[in-house]
């Protein structure tokens, strides 16, 4: 084990949390010193320290081996979530510790679930902060230590799958060495198409701002209480969706776009399967409220619907709605959005599209060889064939990830959360969607569970947002040097 790489790149994580505390107090300076001040100073200082401390003694380190990178995704997302939830502690309000660490978790995973009852109490530095976090774990602590990697590490590209999946990369023909920047401009050129366009449609500059970085990280921590419906704008909405859907998609895809200037790149099954689970799902859900939920007009019940459908599935997880009291049929399309969610090479959490799409044509093409023993036949996404490697690791994985969810489930029923709870907290936990259903919904919160559920929710948001298996291997590393 390399600990002098170890540490300095997971020192570089840790000043980048650093940098936009100090960003987040020059906020707290501009209004003239709010109460969030202090808390940011004091979580600044250590963080910076404590993130610097690895260069005074490392001048030089090697590039990583595989396994020193896992132990770096680990560590760097642990120590992401210890000292960013110190802003929230030292404010206290209804930050206990416990929530402190939810918030926090929730933030750098871009789950987006909160403990907030009153988000508009919060001073607007301790705000920017909050929705900070979404943006620096939207592209990915990794991502941030990738791009300062030396080029030469033969492990750079095998370290980026933990934050976009390998399958990011089938069908799209990029350099390797190029992925991440690709990612970066697009992260960042999103960023600002977003933020002017809702501050062109007449949201707050703060608030258009701090909704841009959750919507491109697919996060959802919002600025007001009731989210984006508290602005009452249809226009406002109808951005907010485009963006949503927009940034659920492979971000390799969406540079190919610009690069070309043409939309020959999007026509491929993965997109027509992402565009038409959403319009499926939505028309569902339409019918349902408009037959179930009580919904006078079609109009209405669509752009709720609709609305509602793209903010699950991109993971975002705004509301223009309480869907709480909604029927049972549009809870169960909601559930299955949280399941799927968007595509891979995105920011989006969940199963993803491209392996849900591979693991049907594995089943597929596995019945077509007991119907007919003697043929060759082989799994195509894209028009790209598939190794069987490929594919057992897909269906691996989507095993793996249904085994998470059935046992935190158990866990958090044990805790004392109901089954509803329990059930789509953890879907929407794993797949780092943020609202449930019933009393976890878009417009409500996760105070009112138990302390341990809360932990057992954080602990899914960590192993969903990694992809479970750099956990795996770490403790696997762990256990077998107790040997």
């Amino acid at each position: 084990m390399n600990v002098r790489a170890i540490s300095v790149n997971v020192g570089k994580a840790l000043l980048v949390s650093a940098l936009f505390m100090f960003i987040s107090i020059l906020v707290s300076i501009w209004d003239g010193g709010d109460s969030a001040l202090g808390p940011l100073l004091i979580s600044f200082v250590v963080t910076l320290i404590v993130g610097a401390f690895p260069f005074i003694f490392v001048r030089r380190s090697p590039a990583l081996t595989l396994h020193d990178g896992y132990l770096t995704i680990f560590l760097s997302r642990s120590l992401s979530f210890i000292f960013g939830m110190l802003p929230y502690v030292l404010w206290g309000g209804e930050f206990t510790l416990i929530n402190a660490w939810f918030e926090s978790v929730s933030g750098y995973t871009t789950t987006g679930s909160t403990i907030l009852n009153d988000i508009e109490a919060l001073p607007r530095s301790l705000v920017f902060w909050r929705s900070s976090t979404h943006y620096i774990g939207g592209l990915g602590v990794v991502a941030f230590l990738l791009l300062v990697m030396p080029d030469a590490s033969p492990y750079r590209l095998k370290l980026t799958n933990m934050e976009l999946s390998s399958l990011a990369r089938v069908g799209y023909r990029y350099k390797s060495a190029k992925i991440i920047w690709i990612i970066t401009v697009v992260y960042c050129f999103l960023t600002l198409a977003c933020f002017l366009s809702l501050w062109v449609a007449g949201m707050p500059c703060f608030d258009a701002l701090n909704h841009a970085f959750s919507i491109v990280a697919t996060g959802g921590f919002s600025t007001r209480n009731l989210s984006v419906g508290h602005f009452q704008s249809d226009l406002i909405n109808m951005i907010v969706m485009f963006f949503m859907a927009l940034c659920a998609m492979h971000f390799g895809l969406i540079f190919a776009v610009f690069v070309t200037r043409s939309f020959k790149p999007m026509k491929n099954s993965v997109v027509a399967y992402y565009f038409g689970s959403i319009a499926v799902m939505s028309l569902i859900i339409t019918l349902s409220l408009k037959m179930q939920g009580g919904y006078d007009g079609w109009g209405g019940a669509l752009m709720d619907a609709s609305f509602t459908v793209i903010s699950y599935m991109s993971t975002a997880g705004f509301a223009i709605c309480d869907n709480a009291s909604w029927p049972w049929l549009a809870g169960v399309v909601l559930l299955f959005a949280s399941f799927q969610c968007g595509c891979s090479g995105s920011t989006t959490g969940g199963i993803k599209v491209d392996r849900l799409m591979i693991s049907v044509k594995a089943i597929g093409n596995e019945l077509r060889r007991r119907i007919h023993p003697s043929s060759v036949s082989h799994v195509h996404l894209s028009g790209q064939h598939l190794p069987d490697g490929t594919v057992n690791a897909v269906m691996m994985y989507i095993v793996l990830y249904v085994l998470v969810i059935l046992v935190s489930i158990v866990a958090v029923m044990l805790c004392g959360s109901d089954s509803v709870e329990a059930v789509s907290g953890v879907i929407a936990s794993v797949g780092s969607v943020g609202p449930g259903l019933g009393p976890l919904g878009c417009l409500d919160n996760y105070s009112a569970q138990p302390a341990m559920s809360k932990f057992i929710f954080t602990f899914d948001m960590f192993l969903g947002r990694v992809e479970i298996y750099p956990v795996l291997v770490v403790m696997s590393m762990i256990f077998n040097r107790r040997k």
